[in-house]
């Protein structure tokens, strides 16, 4: 029974599958050493990623803690490392902005819920069809979109509403550009210097923590001489008891069941509100769901595993439920995470739940040290995560060597998704270059005629009233008008057909539908082969009525057919020779 259920529903197959190979204290010491440099680097970055979005940091830090632990347990890759990203700030702004904190956990337990459906409903693969210029596209554009947000913290700058179109931010930025503080920039820019430079000469520490902690000592040099910086314990506040405290709550996330009480964040939608969250909530399904399925592949390519995409998404599902009900924000698979666990010799799913335990000690123990954290160190590595998600290099690449369509699909997916949102960047990219692709097949599929009239073949192959009507590619709906063009060549001399469509690959309905259009012009006074493979000729077959159906036989070669037809001519004027002779 319960094998049954986990191929119905597959969830901890990562687990499981270390369990059966074998799992030994010498595998726990690297995961523990690979978990302890992620959560230096996760610590920092989800409280970032949180402030992005305009909450909290803590509700970053919630996300690191519940969901990494969720996912490495229900997922189904062995080194992904999940919790807040930076593909998610542009989407989550507008979300939080119009429903806030309460509209953004329901958004993402809906979604959780809807990623659980695509799991069980196996849709892991359909990753599988996304083209590539639709994912540099639109990531670059994300990543273009993250680092604008991040400058006015970055430049120390007081603006109290950024906007929420990319337009905007950029006017604000340029507008508030004269009230610099170069004291905050300083930081900003040291953070970053130090991150740099950590990364060539200092391999074996994460880099973002040697940033934030250089960051974070010149900001208390500059406040111990009386220069006000903006920290986290400066920018948030939290109440317990009805005393304000600054910074973050230096208390464990708790899952809190939803109710009915008004009063509560997780106060069960109305019909009107879930109806406003459902639109949301898909959009961050699809993301996560497309983030977290990319992080697994990359995964399996360095470590030469195989994930299991379903599974992926059942855990993904079930993590994003549980941060939501841990006041967390939306959480997906984070691609360099991943890579700095596997780098750093991560062996199993472990490595994750090791890592988020060790955010939540350090909450526990580090939070008033945390509260000192300079906002423009956070901006900083902000900005040095949208670098290395614009994937600027593959994004140059297409434009200069892709085909033109790869080239319309990319410019197209990243303006959108700058301009006007990701949803419809993705959308549009898709469907362009599935259009483009189609009009490609179209292009490359032939239809060509052969018979004894010299205008029509100029080889003069086959006898006076034999007419070949040859198919050369998929005949789907984008090819069938090229089809059913070329029957106005049939004249009335024609008394044999003979279809090829040996080099069809495929035939949907539209070209079945065709097939039997193209048949009945065809069939008036004639005898008709159809040749080809048995699958594509029996589909068109089944669709021919019965009256139609005997003038047509079939075969899976054209050369048989040619030759029974020769030798039957011969044989015919054998017997007429013979009987003029006898005459």
């Amino acid at each position: 029974m319960k094998s049954r259920l986990t191929r119905i529903i597959p969830i901890c197959w990562a687990i499981n599958q270390t369990f059966r190979h074998g799992y030994h204290f010498k595998d726990f010491k690297a995961d523990l050493a690979a978990g302890f440099v992620v959560s230096l680097i996760a610590l920092p970055l989800s409280m970032a990623l949180a402030i992005a979005i305009g909450l909290p940091p803590q509700h970053g830090i919630y996300t690191a803690i519940i969901a990494g632990i969720a996912a490495a347990i229900f997922g189904g890759s062995f080194y992904q490392i999940s919790g807040p990203t930076a593909a998610f700030v542009v989407v989550l702004i507008p979300i939080v902005g119009e429903f806030g904190l309460r509209g953004i956990i329901w958004c993402q337990i809906i979604a959780g819920l809807i990623l659980i459906i695509c799991g069980i409903a196996k849709l892991g693969k359909l990753i599988n069809y996304v083209p590539y210029p639709v994912t540099t596209g639109f990531t670059t554009a994300i990543a273009l979109s993250l680092a604008v947000i991040s400058l006015k913290d970055f430049l120390g700058l007081k603006i109290e509403n950024m906007g929420l179109h990319f337009v905007d931010k950029l006017v604000n930025l340029i507008t508030h550009f004269p009230q610099i503080n170069l004291l905050e920039c300083s930081i900003g820019v040291m953070t970053l210097l130090s991150i740099l430079w950590a990364k060539r000469y200092l391999r074996w520490a994460p880099a973002p923590a040697i940033g934030i902690i250089t960051g974070s000592l010149l900001g208390w040099l500059f406040s111990y001489y009386d220069y006000p910086i903006s920290t986290i314990g400066t920018e948030f506040k939290y109440t317990i008891d009805g005393i304000l405290y600054s910074g973050i709550p230096s208390h464990a996330p708790l899952l809190q069941l939803p109710t009915f009480d008004k009063g509560n964040l997780l106060t069960f939608p109305s019909l009107m509100e879930f109806k406003a969250f459902l639109s949301p909530a898909l959009i961050i399904a699809a993301l996560a769901a497309l983030e977290s399925l990319l992080s697994a592949s990359i995964a399996d390519s360095l470590t030469g595993t195989r994930h299991q995409p379903n599974a992926e998404l059942n855990g993904i599902g079930i993590a994003n439920i549980l941060s939501g009900l841990a006041t967390g924000i939306p959480a997906t698979a984070a691609i360099a995470r991943t890579a700095t666990n596997i780098h750093s010799g991560a062996k199993s799913p472990f490595a994750a739940v090791i890592h988020s335990l060790l955010i939540l000690i350090y909450v526990l123990l580090l939070a008033p040290i945390i509260c000192y954290i300079p906002m423009a160190a956070l901006s900083a590595l902000l900005i040095l995560t949208a670098y290395n998600m614009s994937h600027i290099r593959q994004f140059s690449t297409i434009i200069k060597i892709a085909p033109i369509a790869d080239r319309i699909v990319l410019l197209t997916c990243f303006t959108l998704t700058v301009f006007m949102d990701m949803v419809i960047g993705v959308t549009i990219g898709i469907l362009l270059a599935v259009i483009l692709f189609l009009k490609r097949i179209s292009h490359d599929t032939l239809v060509q005629i052969e018979a004894s009239d010299p205008s029509l073949n100029q080889h003069n192959l086959l006898p006076k009233d034999i007419m070949m009507f040859k198919i050369d590619g998929p005949l789907f709906f984008g090819t069938v008008e090229k089809a059913y063009d070329r029957t106005n060549f049939i004249n009335d001399s024609i008394k044999t057909l003979i279809i090829d469509m040996e080099k069809v690959p495929f035939i949907d309905m539209s070209g079945m539908v065709a097939m039997k259009s193209v048949l009945s012009v065809m069939a008036k006074n004639r005898k008709i082969y159809l040749c080809g493979k048995d699958d594509v000729i029996q589909k068109i077959m089944k669709k021919l009525p019965h009256n139609l159906r005997k003038d047509v036989e079939t075969s899976l070669s054209v050369n048989e057919v040619i030759n029974l037809i020769l030798s039957t001519a011969a044989l015919q004027e054998t017997q007429e020779s013979t009987l003029l002779a006898s005459n």
